[in-house]
């Protein structure tokens, strides 16, 4: 079955977002730059490479999480209907599908992504390998196009991997509530968090010996220079990583090693940077499990299951709307 996919998000609207983020981020006291911006092709082979370092755990203890709760989440959640947010290429979420299939009642699956590209090569592998099931991809920004998933039959909506750590506590608790807000009674949502831990082991999995996340880190310049046409010397800047014991969350910054100026030619902005100033670039934000499960009921949504990995690393926490 050949899969259908939904534009929301053109080309020109991502340059447009581009464009604003870094005109707002760069003219901010201190300066920052969303994490979003990182995934060209290149950041995402980066990540990928970042989820197979040995320092880094959140991605291989979430998949233990899925290899042994699946089946416990497919019968709980009921789900004729799997959507994935931020799906990339849907490598995890195989297991769910199968999960779903093995049920009996697995129907749809709907990737969401930012990511055209990435999404119509997701969507053709799953459709390919679950001859009969409906591929109905979304390509747009879960922060602006969350109405856009579509409707009908159970939906179980997953955003694993840790991503929702990105957002700090007020655009957190937003996310949740729209999130919600589109849910129908009976829909289900799959959130996988990191949590907190040893503040030395965090920063060594952002951190790693071989400079994979360094280069991640560096790659938003790359990616402002060729879209932009900015002159930033990736070379001039440093990966700095620092635990907030305060917020509880891990920083990633980039410090300017000398003093400079910058210029992004296409918005016509030139900026400053001082000997030593940081950049932060994104924020991952670690969980307790008391905060998370209260924000997701201050959402409407009830708790159905806490699935932890035996380490304690990480969880997934499946919770339905009444």
């Amino acid at each position: 079955m050949t899969p259908q996919v939904d534009v929301y998000l053109l080309p020109e609207d991502t340059q447009r977002a581009l464009a604003n983020d870094v005109r707002e981020g760069l003219s901010a006291k201190p300066k920052v730059l969303p994490p979003k911006w990182f995934y060209d092709a290149q950041g995402s082979e980066l990540f990928d490479k970042i989820t197979r370092l040995p320092e880094y755990y959140p991605t291989k203890a979430e998949r233990s999480i899925l290899a042994q709760h699946a089946t416990v989440i497919a019968d709980l959640s009921d789900a004729d209907t799997l959507v994935e947010l931020g799906a990339g290429r849907a490598d995890k979420t195989r297991v769910l599908l199968d999960a779903l299939t093995t049920r009996g009642s697995l129907e749809r699956y709907v990737p969401f992504d930012v990511s055209e590209s990435a999404l119509v090569g997701a969507s053709k592998m799953i459709a390919n390998h679950y001859p009969g099931l409906v591929v109905h991809g979304v390509v747009g920004d879960f922060d602006r196009h969350l109405d856009a998933i579509p409707s009908g039959g159970t939906r179980m909506i997953a955003f694993l991997g840790g991503t929702i750590g990105n957002y700090q506590p007020a655009d957190l608790a937003r996310f949740l509530e729209r999130l919600s807000a589109q849910m129908q009674p009976h829909d289900t949502f799959l959130l996988g968090v990191d949590l907190v831990k040893d503040p030395a082991r965090l920063v060594r999995a952002y951190d790693d010996e071989s400079g994979v996340t360094a280069a991640f880190n560096k790659n938003v310049l790359a990616v402002i220079n060729r879209a932009l046409g900015a002159s930033f010397d990736l070379d001039r800047f440093e990966h700095i990583v620092r635990w907030d014991p305060v917020n509880e969350w891990i920083e990633m910054r980039l410090r300017s090693i000398v003093r400079q100026c910058v210029t992004v030619r296409d918005i016509g902005l030139t900026v400053e940077f001082t000997a030593g100033e940081e950049m932060r670039t994104e924020i991952s934000a670690k969980f307790r499990r008391s905060v998370i499960c209260k924000e997701l009921v201050s959402a409407g949504l009830e708790l159905l299951a806490w699935l932890p990995d035996a380490a304690d690393d990480f969880a997934l926490i499946l919770s339905r709307k009444p």
